[in-house]
């Protein structure tokens, strides 16, 4: 079967091609800290048998906060409870990432300290209205590159294998790559290789800072809202955040498109995305995502090179070890 085959790279092996994506789990406590719940909820879906488990999007800063019960990496003080889950999953066998993200203009709760964009324009939703942020200062930039840097280096020491940057679904950085956010005029704007600058400086420094911790970045196959970016941009985008130190590329979506678009139906509605980015040939593996269900499917989307890893989330969200059982008895039928 193939989604039981290895993946193996230069820099790393994964056991087999299933992963828990990142899914907010609301279980930290007021300050962003885990709590025996989150520690729960991780221990549970590690009993997936997928071969890398990845912890939901934690903050970098106070200001990139959008949930009141929302996991932080911002602060040394969560670097105990961050230990804590990586321990749980790796006890299950599994590879540890965690997710880091800043809102930035995307907060529809309220909880931001300080709303900001890239250029201070209200981040477009097809399901809500979201509020308008302040424009960034360069200052304001330096430290939301400083703020990712600190949040992974905490995630290393935490003993987490990946980080991934969440530069997808409307937030900050996916802010700052879109054209429909971003429309600065000086060194962050413009043109691709400029939205894409803080990203990629991100990934630079992470990448010599602590040069054994693996990168991810999840990013939009395209940001599916009306002059945003397209699948060209984002092979593009990609390929310089490949060059900065990426080791893996996840694809969802962008701008306006976190949730299911209504054109689109059944298993794997975002795997023409992470399609388009194999047939780009990036050099690195392409996690597709989308309702995925099935190891049928993820057989069938591995043997057709639409993707390498197959991330399934809420047929394992439901009941990680059946979801397993089941795997393991197709196999073994």
């Amino acid at each position: 079967m193939p989604r039981f085959s290895p993946l193996i790279t230069d820099s790393f092996t994964l056991k087999n091609r299933l992963v828990v994506p990142p899914m907010a789990s609301q279980t930290a406590d007021l300050e962003g800290l885990a709590t025996l719940d989150t520690l729960t909820h991780y221990a549970n879906l590690a009993k997936s048998g997928a071969s890398l488990v990845m912890v939901e999007y934690s903050f970098v800063s106070l200001a990139g906060r959008s949930e009141a019960n929302q996991l932080g990496a911002h602060d040394d003080r969560c670097i105990a409870g961050l230990a804590e889950i990586a321990n749980i999953i790796h006890q299950a066998g599994a590879k540890a990432a965690l997710q880091l993200t800043h809102c930035g203009g995307k907060d529809s709760s309220g909880t931001s300290v300080d709303l900001m964009g890239p250029a201070g324009i209200t981040v477009p939703a097809y399901d809500r209205e979201l509020p308008l942020p302040r424009a960034m200062t360069m200052d304001d930039i330096a430290d939301w590159q400083q703020d990712f840097v600190h949040a992974a280096l905490r995630a290393e020491q935490a003993g987490f294998d990946f980080v991934e940057l969440h530069c997808a679904h409307g937030y900050g950085l996916n802010q700052f790559l879109s054209p429909i956010t971003n429309q600065r005029t000086d060194k962050h704007g413009g043109t691709l290789i400029n939205q894409a600058r803080l990203i990629t400086d991100i990934i630079t420094d992470i990448s010599q800072q602590a040069p054994k911790l693996k990168l991810m970045v999840r990013i939009p196959g395209q940001d599916l809202y009306p002059g945003g970016l397209s699948q060209t941009d984002m092979v593009d985008a990609a390929q310089l955040m490949v060059t900065a130190g990426v080791d893996i590329l996840n694809i969802s979506s962008g701008i306006g498109g976190w949730t299911r678009p209504k054109n689109r139906r059944g298993q794997g509605y975002l795997i023409n995305e992470s399609q388009y980015m194999k047939q780009a040939n990036l050099g690195v593996p392409i996690i597709g995502v989308g309702g995925i269900e099935e190891g049928d499917y993820i057989d069938t989307a591995i043997e057709n090179d639409w993707l390498d890893l197959a991330a399934v989330g809420r047929s394992i969200l439901k009941n990680p070890a059946d979801f397993y059982a089941c795997q393991m008895i197709k196999i073994n039928g």
